[in-house]
């Protein structure tokens, strides 16, 4: 008589849970993954409202709002919430890029790619909120305020390139455009932070300091005004031959064919509201969709520059790159 078979020893919780973790890029991952892209766009925006709600002192201390309370107190009226609102958000925006990081930990080896973007969001949104907390105990100091939203776009830069890459099977890339292309849109992509720049250093001295009592940077806003300007025209230009050069090969690279357009439509919306706000007073809503469109721009500029190379499998190599050697994304 034979002995018994062995009973299987119960599998952990911790082995339950690792055994449900994506080994692939699947839905759970897609929809993750865009969760925290609308999150960190949506807190640009929120951003946006505390300085232009003059709401940037709405709560005094960091990390807590008062000395007193974590929260924001009825006495601190509707600045208090707005700032606390936007410290809150924080937390939502951390808590989805946690989840995005721990869905491709298990597939980490294979997508190096993806799991490095991820841990880059992870540990920007913490020193995010450390930034935050230096911009408050600083009195928002325009210049830390400028690097805290120059931040803010790098991550939506980051988060769209996850998005971007999370499309791709992985593994070896080789570009697909022509050499000329590629470094005019690298050079695209070096004005484009120009422009943004300027923007930047022309609000820090405008009169949306987030606070009545917040200092400016003290440079001349008027000339500032028109120094951000050359380059954002010069953006869009460099856009208009980016477009040629993508039209020509539309049929074998449909991507980077709507990715140069997607660049050259935010463009268009992004100079309208800027001569919009311009010549109307710098209306508070008007500066504020214009951060956020500078870092929609931004995060499109990345989906073509990303879209430059493609997998080596699926690529379609024009004459000049049948010999370029793949690199690995």
């Amino acid at each position: 008589m034979s002995a018994p078979s062995p009973t299987p020893a119960p599998i952990s919780v911790l082995g339950r849970f690792w055994a449900w973790l994506p080994d692939r890029v699947d839905r759970r991952v897609r929809v993750a993954a865009w969760l925290s892209f609308l999150a960190e766009v949506l807190i640009i925006g929120t951003g946006g409202a505390v300085r232009l709600t003059a709401s940037g002192l709405g709560c005094p201390t960091w990390p807590t709002c008062t000395a007193d309370s974590l929260v924001s107190t009825p006495e601190m009226g509707i600045h208090g919430i707005i700032e606390f609102g936007n410290r809150t958000l924080t937390g939502l925006v951390g808590i989805l890029a946690l989840i995005v990081l721990v869905f491709v930990v298990r597939m980490r080896r294979e997508r190096r790619d993806l799991f490095a973007l991820a841990v880059v969001v992870v540990l920007g949104v913490i020193a995010q909120a450390i930034v935050g907390g230096i911009t408050v105990l600083t009195g928002l100091n325009p210049f830390i305020v400028g690097f805290h939203y120059v931040a803010s776009v790098v991550l939506v830069a980051v988060c769209a390139a996850f998005l971007v890459l999370m499309r791709t099977p992985g593994g070896p890339r080789v570009r697909v455009v022509t050499r000329a292309h590629a470094l005019w849109v690298h050079a695209a992509t070096v004005v484009l932070a120009i422009t943004i720049g300027f923007g930047i250093l022309t609000t820090g001295a405008g009169p949306h300091s987030g606070d009545a009592d917040a200092g400016r940077n003290g440079f001349d806003a008027e000339l500032l005004e028109h120094i951000h300007a050359w380059p954002s025209y010069a953006l869009f230009a460099m856009t208009l031959v980016l477009l040629v050069f993508a039209y020509r090969r539309r049929q074998e690279l449909p991507r980077v064919m709507a990715w140069t357009q997607a660049v050259l439509g935010v463009e268009v919306l992004q100079i309208a509201v800027g001569l919009f706000q311009a010549r109307n007073g710098l209306p508070p809503l008007a500066v504020g969709i214009h951060m956020v469109l500078a870092a929609l721009l931004a995060a499109a500029m990345t989906a073509l520059v990303l879209n430059l190379r493609q997998s080596v499998a699926s690529a379609a190599l024009p004459a000049e790159s049948v010999g370029a050697q793949a690199i690995h994304s």
